[in-house]
């Protein structure tokens, strides 16, 4: 019996274990984030309005710039037995992979840190995924982030949609009597143009594990279309994926990914990306 049970066990590790080859995953993360390079920005303060960040005699200050990162916002965990990136949030800035993808499905696992930095030390703890990136870093208003389309990782806010820079695309919304000037996604809602000044748009229910446990985001792009998707249930479609060149809108459908770090503390494992030939059949449903 005993032999039996250890042979299921191996069995069961085995295909725990092999699923990134049987299916197509590739790891991003590794003990040397090889596939990443990084760019910071500044230490924002409070106040801060957009505009360039100056020294004590109004001098515009010098981006921390590109693989700079002297700080150790971006680091692997040195104590956990499998890659863990640690986010420190102390510099506004982001990891972004080497590579870029189109026609994919992403997935990875989240959870906070215990600190916070200006200013954000009175806000929910924030960080987000950006996809589609491309271009310089510092397109946005943060001055810290590449244009793309942002899944947000936010305490009671994970998978809401943000436009950065000069993004946009459709999303079906509704409106709250709780929050009257605050969109929210909607599958029966109105097809709604996100860009153009209506740049925020709230998932549809807290999806969000009690007591700060691992979270699983995932993030389905097929041409322009694009779902965020949190602990299992899907919390954000948008269609339509494009950015502002001029007074033109182009599609938006490639790029890089991109980790913020935006004042927080947070940790990311398990991040996973495979190419998909279709969008899945499961979620036509969300586009139509």
């Amino acid at each position: 019996m005993k032999r039996i049970f250890y042979f299921f066990i191996a069995i069961l590790i085995f295909i725990s274990t092999s699923f990134t080859v049987n299916d197509g995953w590739v790891p991003l993360l590794d003990s040397k984030l090889s596939k990443w390079d990084t760019y910071l920005s500044f230490r924002h303060k409070n106040g801060y309005k957009g505009d360039m960040p100056v020294d004590s005699k109004g001098r515009p200050e010098k981006p921390v710039g590109y693989n700079n990162d002297k700080t150790g916002v971006f680091t692997i965990d040195k104590n956990s037995r499998e890659p863990v990136l640690h986010v420190s949030g102390e510099i506004y800035g982001c990891l972004y992979t080497k590579q870029s993808f189109k026609n994919y499905h992403l997935k990875l696992m989240v959870k906070w840190g215990d600190k916070k930095w200006v200013p954000r030390l009175n806000e929910p703890k924030d960080s987000g995924i950006i996809y589609h990136s491309d271009g310089p870093a510092g397109a946005d208003y943060w001055r810290s982030w590449m244009l793309g389309q942002e899944l947000q990782v936010m305490e009671g806010g994970c998978g809401d949609y943000w436009c950065i820079a000069s993004s946009a695309g459709y999303i079906t919304t509704k409106k709250t009597p709780a929050k009257k000037d605050t969109m929210v996604y909607d599958p029966a809602g109105t097809k709604t143009f996100m860009g153009a000044g209506n740049n925020f748009v709230q998932q549809s229910h807290n999806y969000e594990k009690p007591g700060n446990g691992w979270n699983t985001l995932e993030l389905i792009c097929f041409g322009d279309k694009s779902l965020h998707i949190l602990n299992g249930h899907v919390v954000m479609a948008l269609s339509g994926s494009s950015y502002k060149d001029g007074n033109v809108y182009k599609p938006l459908t490639s790029g890089k990914l991109q980790i913020q770090s935006e004042a927080a503390e947070v940790y990311y494992k398990n991040i996973y990306i495979k190419p998909i030939k279709a969008l899945p059949a499961v979620y036509a449903a969300y586009f139509k």
